[in-house]
């Protein structure tokens, strides 16, 4: 008799995949029941000891149902797809997206995220397609068209929602307007007497999606003001902040708004570092009011967000899985106001 081959990592024995039949057959109960037991029909009525029985079954086995299968059934995963930000984010917005995916697991939905990262609008609907979501909830960076809003639609997906600047025909719109950031900022300057403002725009990539807008912002404050707004762009660092304000007092400005509170927090520092008082010669305002800018001395003037929670929007995608024929709302997510402290 020939011996058997040895086993090497090279060539693993694969054990095979439990199936339903399997948890059926040990826990002594049809497919059936084990189906509604694991998929939480609520439609059929079945005792708790068999419940357990078919759980305590599946446990032993290492069963797990088949997503895709039971996505072909039902037309659609539990699934909320959250592409993900191609953009650096700061503490405020991943605070807010944390808080959404614990909402969405708590109303029993799976929270995914997925990179997206190189496709347009349409190719990343198709791709989110695949997964047969039952919601797609997109920060924007991504221009969704309407043609992928409906085959999202065709595809399953019950709820589909935009964050950002503009609506979407067939998705519900949650309107993250950053103009208006740019704008309380610069008010904020000009209402303390400052007039020739520095606007800092990130040059990391992405971030053009929030910059742009808040720059916007900025010249409409000072529209009919005769104050100068001047555009600065800075890389995160530390020496592209040092370069800037070595240069700072040929600028002749007497204020910046820059961007939010990690670019005003890097740039005040340079300011300071190079001799430049803050406020006396130079004023300085972030955005997202950190509390590590309420730290530092002087303590830094900042706009406050006020952005819907992560449990209202989950709300809100649930509200829409339930009722997906409704018609597309849009609501405004975030508010803003300038916070005067100690560098303005």
């Amino acid at each position: 008799m020939s011996p058997l081959p040895e086993q090497s990592a090279a060539h693993p024995v694969e054990r095979p995949v439990p199936t339903s039949a399997d948890v059926a057959r040990l826990a002594g109960v049809s497919r059936a029941t084990v189906s509604y037991v694991l998929n939480n029909t609520s439609a059929v009525r079945i005792s708790e000891p068999t419940r357990r029985k078919v759980h305590e079954a599946a446990e032993r086995l290492g069963y797990v149902p088949h997503a895709a299968a039971r996505s072909l059934r039902a037309g659609h995963t539990g699934i909320v797809l959250l592409p993900s930000a191609h953009v650096p984010v700061g503490p405020l917005y991943s605070a807010f997206f944390n808080d959404l995916q614990w909402a969405l697991r708590r109303l029993g939905y799976t929270a995914v995220q997925y990179c997206s990262l190189g496709m347009d609008g349409d190719a990343a609907a198709r791709a989110w397609a695949e997964l047969r979501p039952v919601a797609v909830v997109s920060l924007g960076e991504i221009a969704l068209t309407a043609q992928g809003v409906d085959l999202l639609k065709r595809s399953g997906a019950r709820a589909v929602i935009t964050l950002g600047p503009d609506r979407v025909a067939g998705a519900h719109a949650l309107v993250m307007d950053q103009r208006e950031i740019g704008r309380r900022a610069v008010a904020h300057l000009l209402g303390r007497g400052y007039t020739r403002i520095g606007v800092v725009v990130p040059q990391e990539p992405g971030l053009e999606l929030f910059a742009g807008p808040r720059l916007t912002g900025a010249r409409t404050a000072a529209e009919g003001t005769g104050a100068l707004i001047e555009p600065l762009p800075l890389a995160y660092e530390e020496e592209a902040a040092a370069a800037l304000a070595a240069r700072w007092r040929a600028l002749g400005l007497d204020a910046v708004f820059a961007y939010n509170d990690e670019y005003a927090m890097l740039l005040m520092r340079a300011l300071q570092d190079e001799g430049i008082a803050v406020p006396r010669e130079t004023a300085v305002i972030g955005a997202d009011d950190l509390l590590l800018g309420r730290l530092l001395r002087p303590r830094l003037s900042s706009v406050h967000i006020d952005m819907v929670t992560g449990q209202r929007l989950a709300e809100l995608v649930h509200r829409v899985v339930r009722d997906p024929d409704g018609e597309p709302e849009r609501h405004d997510l975030m508010d803003a106001r300038a916070v005067h402290r100690e560098s303005t």
